[in-house]
């Protein structure tokens, strides 16, 4: 678990650098996403995006079950996202995911 003793900061940092999440660390982002998801929703969902994203297009078949319960949390994320910042909102996201890996079964199905 890592301490996260400056969460806006945190936010800050995630909002601006976005892109340049690995989502491969998902230790590190999981403990993030927990840290920032009560005041920072916007901030907690693109942390799991990026564990959603990286799981998907590297084709890791066995953080798929990991991966998919993102989705449901953004969900609840989403509704307490007035301004998603320029940032895809969550149904627009769901369908892009969809419409590029929806023969994943064993995410979809988990």
């Amino acid at each position: 678990m890592i301490e996260w003793p400056a969460p806006e900061v945190a936010a800050k940092l995630i909002l601006a650098r976005h892109s340049e999440l690995d989502g491969d660390h998902y230790g590190c982002l999981t403990d993030a996403a927990e840290a920032l998801e009560a005041k920072y929703p916007l901030a907690a969902t693109l942390a799991l995006r990026a564990m959603i994203d990286f799981a998907l297009d590297k084709t890791r078949a066995k953080r798929y079950p990991h991966a998919a319960r993102h989705p449901q949390t953004c969900a609840e994320l989403a509704r307490r996202i007035g301004d998603f910042k320029g940032h895809t909102d969550h149904d627009t996201y769901i369908a892009t995911l969809k419409a590029k890996h929806g023969r994943k079964s064993g995410f979809w199905n988990a």
